[in-house]
């Protein structure tokens, strides 16, 4: 027996909840090629996804059939095509589709898509969420992909005030893991005009009450996307938060340093992920989002003085000149477990974060990390 308050052992991490969203990369299935001044077609497409897609280091590929996407019906038979391909060469990446808006005649075609291809489909971003018949929207989807693949999880994007105020309808589903906040969308329904590089200062009112609700709700938030591209790439070897800066100063583009500071941004505000429109944007971003190294082992450490002063549950420490207590533990935690969340913990440190866990009541546990599954 369990004593109370308490959860049980467990030797994977299955009650951490999956993976996030991560860093997102718009992929267009069917690209208008400026050079030639026409689209690409279904071989050209296929072509460049093997080279492109099949191995991106992106967190999440989102195939767009809305907004960004005009050869739609080309669009779908390509993924038809391709999909299971990338599946097999790819398995690691979360495959999104972004779907039309709910019951337009574009959005029933894109449903069938998702029958015809639900074992390659991870997750449906539902466009302009809740705008037209609300929260049953998200209802009825949600009905669907459980006949179809019940892991199949959705995203609603928060394209307008409408859904802003009926967020926390839209959240209630258990197919809903996170939400997106589509910043270009809603400023325009609202009538602000925000900039590349102050939209986060111009929506952070509306930006809060999203993050607000989708934490009581224990729900994760996916930030803006980007339109700033520059021509610079940071290497993948820099993880490091000096070592970024370090590049950014002697390499980096004003584009970088705008798009850096956004995603540092985002992080500090706890958000789940980040969309992105450039490849060059991937591992920019990730270094933003993901705890590094050395970040982790510092946590690492902070978390086993705690123990070793049984101050885990009541108590402080001094730890590096600094005096710690339970919320600071708490916080320690969350770093360890975001990490995990990014798929950049190590397993000996996850075992450790696990260790931890089994000694919090499953009340601290819920405070500190609502996306887990506590059994």
């Amino acid at each position: 027996m369990n004593s109370p308050g308490k959860i049980k052992c467990y030797t994977n991490s299955n009650m951490l909840g999956e993976n996030w969203p991560g860093i997102q990369l718009y992929y267009p299935p069917v690209k208008y090629s400026p050079a030639q001044g026409i689209y690409e077609d279904v071989t050209q497409a296929a072509a460049r996804m093997k080279k492109h897609a099949h191995h991106t280091n992106a967190h999440t590929l989102i195939f767009d059939l809305e907004d960004g996407c005009r050869q739609k019906e080309m669009s779908r038979d390509l993924l038809r095509q391709e999909l299971p391909e990338l599946r097999k060469v790819n398995p690691s990446v979360t495959i999104a589709i972004r779907s039309n808006s709910f019951r337009t005649d574009e959005y029933e075609l894109d449903m069938q898509l998702v029958s015809d291809m639900s074992d390659c489909i991870d997750v449906v971003m539902l466009a302009k969420a809740g705008e037209a018949y609300g929260a049953a929207e998200v209802r009825d989807l949600s009905s669907l992909l459980l006949e179809l693949n019940p892991n199949i999880t959705i995203q609603p994007i928060i394209e307008h005030p409408k859904s802003l105020k009926i967020a926390p309808e839209l959240m209630q589903y258990s197919t809903v893991k996170h939400v997106v906040f589509g910043i270009h969308d809603f400023s325009k329904a609202m009538g602000i005009h925000i900039t590349p590089e102050h939209w986060i200062e111009e929506l952070q009112f509306y930006m809060n009450q999203l993050m607000f609700e989708a934490r009581i709700a224990g729900k994760g938030v996916i930030g803006g996307v980007e339109t700033l591209i520059g021509s610079n790439i940071m290497p993948e070897k820099f993880v490091e938060p000096h070592d970024v800066r370090r590049w950014l100063d002697l390499h980096g583009d004003y584009e970088s340093r705008v798009v850096y500071k956004h995603a540092c941004q985002e992080a500090a505000m706890g958000l789940t992920g980040k969309q992105v429109i450039h490849p060059g944007h991937i591992h920019l971003c990730k270094t933003a989002y993901t705890p590094s190294p050395t970040e982790v082992n510092q946590k690492v450490r902070i978390l086993k003085a705690a123990i070793e002063a049984d101050a885990l549950h009541g108590g402080a420490i001094k730890f590096e000149g600094e005096m710690l207590d339970p919320p600071m533990f708490g916080k320690a935690l969350q770093t360890l477990l975001r990490a995990h969340a990014l798929r950049a913990l190590n397993q000996d440190d996850m075992d450790f974060a696990l260790q931890v866990l089994e000694l919090l009541p499953a009340q601290v546990i819920r405070q500190n990390w609502p996306y887990g599954v506590l059994l």
